[in-house]
């Protein structure tokens, strides 16, 4: 019963060695990453302006929410 158990155990462990296949590689041309290259250009060029109009916003919501506390103190 054990040999038993023994065998599956080191079956089971074995087989997701097994799961990968690395004999394709990348053989996409120059033209695909550059295109994705691009892709992620534009998407970084929209979040910078956002990230910064995010910023702005908070900042006069802070100094609005302040001016209200102490003109509410008066």
């Amino acid at each position: 019963m054990k040999a038993i158990i023994a065998t599956l155990s080191l079956i089971l462990f074995a087989v997701p060695a097994f799961a990968v296949d690395t004999t394709q590689t990348y053989n996409s041309g120059i033209l695909v990453l550059l295109f994705v290259g691009f892709c992620a250009l534009l998407i970084v060029a929209q979040l910078v302006p956002a990230v910064l109009a995010l910023f702005g916003m908070t900042k006069e919501a802070a100094k609005q929410s302040g001016r209200k506390t102490v003109s509410a103190k008066n």
